[in-house]
């Protein structure tokens, strides 16, 4: 595979595949479809729809990299490299490999990488399912806002726990329901309602914006999802819950 950093090609890795063929690869041919069309509108949504919060929560999700042995680190679904950013902010030192599935996401991303010469974050196109690393290969796998957009939850699990060192970290940010009494309805008439119609004017794509609801609601609970990452051979799984309890940054060590 050839990885974009700082405007050249750096060999680091075998071709990226994708599930085509497999009774997943419907669901994933959809999702990357989808953020493909978004890609030009997706960081302005993101700030409207969290009152600019998840900015925020990334810096926490990057915060929590720093406990990660010394080495790599690889963000999935690094979308338009904002985590990337954030945990090059964390621990200016760290090398860090952003991969994402969505060549119009990584044309975004690589936008702002060179706007502002972040030389040390790589781009790579490559499925979160079948990842072209070997075992091993990162201190730290970071992720925010894929794991509900995976067609194979337990699968993309797993090729974090492999791909990750032992001693390493695992740490997912992703949108959860709240449970707060009134909040959750406020919350869920918001989530349902206003977001879709705003995603129509904005990004000009409501039914994407109908889907970021309809997948948080099918994802497993953060209950749920420590249960899957013990599955996964994910070692003291951790969660903290943020936003009034919208978002769960959850941890595991291999």
């Amino acid at each position: 595979m050839a990885v974009e950093k700082g405007g050249r090609r750096d060999p680091v890795a075998a071709p990226a595949r994708t599930d085509r063929g497999s009774a997943n690869g419907g669901k994933a041919d959809l999702v990357q479809a989808m953020f493909t069309r978004i890609a030009g509108r997706y960081d302005l949504m993101n700030a409207l729809m969290t009152f600019g919060r998840h900015q925020a929560w990334r810096r926490v999700a990057a915060r929590a990299t720093i406990a990660a042995p010394e080495g790599r680190v690889l963000d999935l679904a690094t979308g338009t490299a904002d985590l990337a950013l954030a945990i090059l902010e964390a621990s200016p030192h760290r090398r860090v490999v952003g991969a994402d599935f969505s060549l119009g996401m990584l044309r975004e991303a690589r936008r702002k990488l060179r706007a502002r010469h972040a030389t040390h974050i790589s781009l790579v196109a490559a499925d979160a399912l079948r990842l072209p690393f070997t075992d091993a290969s990162f201190a730290c796998v970071t992720s925010a806002f894929l794991l509900r957009n995976l067609a194979d939850l337990p699968r993309g699990l797993r090729e974090m726990q492999r791909v990750t060192r032992p001693g390493g970290r695992v740490i997912m940010l992703e949108i959860t329901r709240p449970t707060l009494p009134v909040f959750s309805q406020v919350f869920g008439v918001y989530f349902h309602r206003l977001v879709p119609a705003v995603g129509a004017v904005i990004a000009g794509d409501a039914e994407a914006y109908r889907y970021l609801p309809d997948s948080v609601d099918r994802f497993a609970s953060p209950d749920e999802l420590i249960e899957l990452m013990k599955q996964a051979g994910l070692r003291r799984p951790s969660y903290r819950l943020l936003g009034l309890g919208t978002i769960a940054i959850h941890t595991g060590v291999v």
